[in-house]
């Protein structure tokens, strides 16, 4: 083949990967963790792995929060549609230390400082947001805003 033909052929490919990647592409866009604005409270913390649903009627964020109760962790709106969720990640020892015990070893890490922003879609309902934290899965529901009734079309007689 020709180098036009090898050249059109990686094109194509190129075209044909894109194409498939349209859905990551536009949940990039819809659920862009805020990373652009690193700033001095964002050094030093580390992001929280996330999987996201989007339901017919809602939106739920699943993040793995493991040693960490639900006093630590803080999910608030910024900015109208920023979803932020952080910890600072402070570990508390065992009673047995208090007594004169002391540790060992030390394996499990403890919970670092972390931190997540999500911008939502339009159709986030802000005010309808939930979070339970259980077994070690932080999950955050956002309800959807019902879609706009569709316009319909009256006729008018003219007289």
């Amino acid at each position: 083949m020709s180098r036009v033909g090898d050249y059109l052929n990686v094109d194509l490919a190129a075209a044909v990967n894109n194409l498939f990647n349209i859905p990551e592409t536009m949940e990039k866009l819809m659920f862009a963790s805020s990373r652009a604005h690193e700033n001095q409270e964002t050094k030093g913390v580390s992001s929280i792995p996330v999987d996201i649903l989007d339901a017919p009627e809602k939106y739920v964020f699943f993040m793995d929060v493991p040693g960490l109760s639900k006093s630590e962790i803080q999910v608030n709106v910024e900015d109208e549609n920023t979803l932020v969720i952080r910890s600072n990640g402070k570990r508390k020892r065992q009673d047995g230390e208090d007594e004169g015990c002391k540790y060992l070893r030390l394996e499990r890490r403890a919970p670092q400082n972390l931190l997540r922003k999500f911008r939502l879609p339009e159709n986030a309902n802000v005010s309808a947001i939930t979070a339970k934290c259980e077994n070690g899965v932080l999950t955050v529901v956002v309800e959807k805003n019902p879609p706009p009734p569709k316009s319909k079309t009256v006729e008018v007689a003219i007289a």
